[in-house]
């Protein structure tokens, strides 16, 4: 079981050939996911990319401190967190260049994949193989073609080079420097997925074969020892994890454990046979309670106990058998199930490193068959070429379901059944498209499947309450505040649906609880100010609007109405500065154009007055709604009077009081007629 010998004796001409390989394993990637420039963000976990501030407003100080010192979507991945900091501040939104960085990633993980196999095994061709099926499998479009599961192809790169190091560190012990980089490279990767924690395990693997420093039991000791290091950062991110996701970890009394170790067990067969077949991949594959049934963890049981005993009967002629099997056995179990995160049964995106050991231990079993027979090589050569062919094309259709939420739903929806987190997250996707009714048809078939679930019985309340169904609305949130009374949401939607009823305090009571749930829910802080504004509360209203605003700085609508109140206690000019901020965040809002016009052409102290400003403002803002709008055309007249120009502000005043009078707008109409004889005396108007 020596290690096998790197093949250096070529000199330049086995460098020419290393950096073809890498060129052509880079095209490959490419090849199949070069497509995603061109894919928007999926209404999956995308969210946070583009709704969380501190990511959405690129690389400051503020945002790599949070990074460290907050969890991402149930995980400590400052890493990952930073890379996607960097692309918004590269691409702002352009979903397009956070896809790129994922795929040069992924490019690079393959490339140093090659590179660190061929440093342990000295095998070009079948090291240049295992990275091809590792670059272009079908199963790598969740991990590669999904925003939001950048963790996977950023961890990639690290565990790679931590191989690589560690292989160069294997073969001369003496360079310290490889061994430093090594566990280096494994800090990076736990900060970028801690899914590595299984990381030493595979180093010990790896002594076994190919690096042959583990032949005999007297050796573990001293490779134990070699490995504390990398045990200890290890049992860090395993303690940090748990901790983390202390909040999503399913308890036993929700699902048992010998339904999660059967699920385990069948879900192991399950990615084998998805290596070996990719057909009917989909992005979610729904966990049910009681799990799969007996016969199926009786065969998965049995097939995994033969798989293993032949592994180990077979070890001593095909050391590779055992550890590309462990590799993968082992890889696998921290998201396996048996501490169940989430409600899915499995995901393509677990299997992004695991399965590296199942492609070795084949490559490697292949070759060893065709031994020297010409006949045996040739038809294995033809026989990995149309491998690689058949996967390339696969693999290429199966990343196109990425390009936008409705696609990706429906083909998930194809490949499963009683599948209710599809068909709401379906529902959601056709929402944002404008398709309501479709919308809520998918919500609906979400609780024909689960009658439980409350996000279904809260987006339907929202589709209905679009609709103008406000009756029917008030009975989905209320449905699902009698599953889960502390669910913010259905109390925030509740509450504008009272109020669109005009029942402002029950509005109001509802908004309080959602605050009281989650005190940094902004938008239920800024619904609160709504409300109490209309109840004439305005000092209360402030103090609902700042506190939207201190949770979110970037909060437009906030940012106007907190201005709105401001200006009615006679705080101009703290008023207007947050109009213009309101502004800035919505440059195209015609209400933020037309409050900022008001406010710059009638603001009681001539000094926080701007004619011109006001002016273009209620120009552009008239221009956009084609001179329908009498309260847009009230507001140009009062800017043409502040820029001096009367004859126009009366003529405007004059149109404005028509439409007005034509609409039985009676206080508009009363208010145009007082500021029409200022005009006509040619005199400003002035709060």
């Amino acid at each position: 079981m020596a290690p096998s010998t790197p093949g250096c004796s070529k000199g330049p001409l086995i460098h020419w050939e290393v950096a073809g390989i890498c060129a052509l394993l880079v095209a490959l990637v490419w090849c199949v996911f070069g497509q995603t420039v061109r894919f928007g963000f999926v209404n999956y976990d995308d969210m946070f990319v583009t709704q969380t501030p501190e990511v959405a407003e690129g690389l400051t100080p503020h945002g790599i401190g949070w990074a460290f010192t907050h969890l991402q979507v149930g995980n400590w991945i400052p890493l990952t967190t930073l890379t996607h900091m960097m692309d918004c501040q590269l691409y702002g939104m352009w979903a397009g260049g956070h896809h790129l960085t994922n795929v040069l990633l992924h490019a690079a993980a393959v490339v140093l994949l090659f590179l660190a196999l061929r440093e342990m095994t000295g095998a070009l061709w079948r090291s240049a193989f295992v990275a091809a099926l590792f670059a272009i499998h079908p199963l790598r479009a969740e991990s590669v073609a999904w925003v939001s599961e950048r963790k996977d192809v950023l961890s990639g790169v690290f565990f790679m080079l931590t191989l690589w190091a560690y292989a160069r560190y294997a073969r001369r012990p003496e360079s310290r420097g490889s061994y430093i980089m090594a566990l280096v490279w494994l800090a990076l990767g736990l900060m970028s997925k801690p899914m590595l924690v299984t990381v030493p395990f595979v180093l010990i693997l790896l002594d076994y074969w190919p690096l042959g420093r583990f032949q005999d039991a007297s050796q573990l000791p001293g490779l134990l020892k070699e490995k504390i290091p990398f045990f200890a950062l290890s049992g860090l991110s395993c303690v940090w994890t748990l901790f983390a996701q202390k909040g999503t970890i399913q308890p036993l009394e929700h699902i048992s454990l010998f339904p999660r170790v059967g699920n385990a067990l069948v879900a192991y067969v399950i990615y084998i046979a998805k290596l070996i077949h990719p057909g009917q991949l989909a992005v979610f594959y729904p966990l049910f309670k009681e799990g799969p049934g007996a016969w199926q963890v009786t065969g998965a049981c049995l097939l995994l106990t033969a798989l293993t005993a032949g592994a180990w009967v077979l070890r001593g002629k095909q050391p590779f058998l055992l550890v590309g099997w462990l590799w993968y056995l082992g890889m696998l179990l921290p998201v396996i199930g048996i501490l169940q995160v989430g409600v899915q049964a499995y995901a393509d995106r677990y299997t992004y490193l695991p399965q590296i050991g199942l492609c070795l231990a084949g490559t490697w079993a292949a070759v060893d068959w065709a031994g020297g027979s010409r006949h045996r090589r040739l038809a294995l050569a033809g026989a990995g070429v149309a491998a690689l062919s058949f996967l390339l094309v696969t693999a290429s259709r199966q990343t196109s379901y990425w390009r936008d939420s409705v696609t990706l739903w429906t083909h998930a929806f194809d490949c499963t059944q009683d599948n209710a987190l599809t068909r709401f997250t379906l529902g959601d996707a056709l929402a944002q498209q404008g398709r309501p009714e479709e919308a809520m048809a998918e919500y609906r078939e979400a609780l024909r499947i689960n009658p439980d679930y409350v996000n279904a019985h809260n987006n339907l309340g929202l589709a209905l309450a679009q609709q103008g169904q406000t009756e029917e609305a008030i009975a989905e949130y209320r449905q699902a505040l009698r599953i889960n009374p502390d669910f913010p949401e259905p109390h925030n939607n509740l509450g504008d649906a009272l109020a669109e009823q005009g029942r402002t305090e029950e509005a109001i009571d509802e908004y309080r609880e959602a605050v009281r749930i989650n005190p940094a829910f902004a938008e239920a802080h800024y619904n609160l100010g709504k409300a109490l504004a209309r109840q004439g509360r305005t000092g209360d209203a402030i103090a609902e609007y700042r506190e939207a605003l201190r949770i979110n700085s970037e909060y437009a609508d906030a940012h106007n109405n907190l201005g709105i109140a401001l200006a009615q206690q006679g705080q101009t000019g703290e008023a207007i500065a947050h109009m213009e901020k309101a502004l800035e965040l919505q440059p195209s809002s015609l209400s933020h154009q037309n409050n900022l016009a008001w406010m710059l052409a009638t603001a009681p102290q001539a000094s926080l007055r701007d004619g011109p400003r006001a002016l273009e403002l209620a120009l552009k803002a008239n221009q956009a709604t084609g001179g329908s709008n009498p309260n847009i055309i009230h507001t140009l007249a009062a800017a043409y009077a502040e820029a001096g120009e009367f004859s126009d502000a009366v003529r405007t005043a004059q149109q404005a009081l028509q439409m007005a009078e034509a609409q039985s707008n009676g206080a508009l109409a009363g208010e145009l007629r007082r500021e029409l004889k200022l005009y006509e005396a040619g005199r400003r108007f002035a709060r």
